[in-house]
């Protein structure tokens, strides 16, 4: 499509000459996710910074017809973000207010385009702490976190997006504002209308702040580095460090050795915590607001788990350093596999008890479809999320590996539908798997999901072509 003048001079009006760009130079990173798979094309962005400004571009947009694709600090991973087909792009970066902070009521609330990592420190400077940790967490924004519904690594004890936002403030597409800024923690006047654009990627309303729930600041933690035999030794040992915690491990990351040493192999400043190579590895935290000796207890169940054979070594940080050092190696795997060329990529879930099963099934299915394939599975085990990667076989074709990506998918996903599990956990649906739920879901949840659309965007203008098709 292309961009009528007069349109394009009413947005640009609204926002004034600060407030947009058709500079293909500062408009190229908008188009092209991190990883190079997605590519859009787009003559204007829009950069708001207010409500009021997002509420009459849309306005306009609505009345005219023309699409837009909202877009935070572009760490997407399923194309959700990019404007295919030449529409608007409306950046949230210039509404960045942390607006109010409340320590004693354990709230904030932030414009949708505040950094998270800013976020964090934010909260940490008034002794509070905002759970949610990804490995984008420098770059991406809340707006875009709350839109996607965000797990990262602390999901098993604190939840991800959904169970943190207290309310939105959403402009819906004809520019009316849907104002639930509230930080209540109890609130059943009616339908929950916030949770309808938690993870709905901007096609059902552009968010644009957020009230958000803050906690106690951990004054006592433990992170170890604990090499396991197999999948189902990692899970025992979940179980029983959270019964020796009383549930308050907050963290436990699946690492394969393959991914270690992808890792250790490209990213720098890095090496193996232990003596002696693993098949599997844990990375596990435990954090309490108040004083407990959590590792004291971390110590005495990897030690009982040693006897009985779930663990076979473990190190214990002993400093912020450490326990940074250690964390570098879990974040780093993304990055390290890009160096080992092309990779297939699947964010699924399946019940925790499964995952054994499924990681057999699933790696035995991708080795007989492409052999010499590389597994390189991680991820969050104690909520059963796992990035179920790929790498292109050493030495192998990267162009006719990555032609396969349609292939592997549907072998993985229907692997995951027999597990009743979900072939999107954390990271969206986008353009990626938009014609793949159309196979997992049930039609009543279909044509649920598209009677939304039609009845919140009945002109199709926000995000069109992402989610769902009409």
């Amino acid at each position: 499509m292309s961009l009528d003048a007069a349109v394009a001079a009413r947005l640009k009006e609204t926002v004034g000459a600060k407030g947009f760009s058709e500079d293909p130079q500062e408009i190229a990173p908008h188009l092209v996710e991190w990883r190079g798979k997605y590519r859009g094309r787009s003559d204007l962005l829009l950069k708001p910074q207010s409500m009021a400004e997002v509420s009459r571009l849309l306005a306009i947009c609505n009345e005219t017809r023309t699409p837009i694709v909202p877009q935070g600090g572009n760490t997407g991973l399923v194309g959700g973000q990019i404007p295919f087909d030449g529409e608007v792009v409306l950046s949230t970066a210039r509404m960045n207010r942390i607006r109010h902070l409340d320590p004693d009521g354990l709230s904030v609330i932030a414009d949708a385009g505040v950094v998270l990592a800013r976020l964090q420190q934010e909260a940490d400077e008034a002794n509070r702490y905002f759970p949610l940790s990804l490995a984008s967490e420098g770059s991406c924004t809340i707006g875009g976190n709350v839109s996607t519904n965000a797990g990262g690594v602390n999901v098993l004890r604190y939840g991800s997006m959904r169970e943190l936002v207290l309310g939105l403030q959403v402009v819906l597409a004809d520019g009316r504002v849907l104002d639930s800024l509230r930080t209540l923690r109890k609130d059943n006047a009616g339908y929950d209308l916030k949770q309808l654009f938690i993870g709905a990627e901007g096609t059902l309303g552009i968010v644009t702040a957020a009230a958000l729930k803050l906690f106690p600041k951990p004054l006592a933690r433990a992170t170890a580095f604990v090499a396991v035999p197999d999948v189902t030794s990692a899970i025992s040992l979940l179980h029983r460090m959270q019964e020796a915690t009383g549930g308050l491990v907050s963290a436990f990351e699946l690492i394969s050795r393959a991914g270690l040493d992808m890792v250790l192999a490209h990213i720098p400043q890095t090496r193996d915590p232990l003596v002696r190579p693993s098949p599997w590895y844990v990375l596990l935290e435990v954090e309490s607001g108040a004083k407990l000796p959590l590792k004291d207890i971390a110590e005495n169940r990897l030690a009982a788990a040693a006897e009985r054979g779930c663990a076979t070594d473990a190190v214990l940080a002993d400093s912020d350093a450490q326990r940074a050092n250690l964390w570098r190696l879990r974040e780093s795997l993304s990055e390290a596999q890009k160096h080992e060329g092309g990779s297939i990529k699947h964010d699924i879930s399946v019940p925790i008890a499964a995952i054994p099963e499924f990681l057999e099934r699933g790696i035995a299915a991708a080795e007989r479809l492409m052999p010499g394939i590389r597994p390189v599975p991680f991820g969050h085990l104690g909520d059963g999320n796992i990035h179920f990667n790929f790498s292109v076989p050493q030495d192998g074709d990267n162009a006719a590996f990555l032609a396969r990506w349609d292939d592997l998918n549907r072998v993985v996903h229907d692997i995951v539908h027999d597990f009743g599990g979900s072939i999107s956990a954390e990271h969206g649906i986008g353009v990626m798997k938009r014609e793949e739920i159309r196979r997992y879901k049930g039609p009543a949840e279909i044509e649920t999901m598209r009677a939304l659309k039609r009845t919140l965007d009945p002109n199709n203008i926000l995000n069109p072509g992402k989610v769902i098709s009409l």
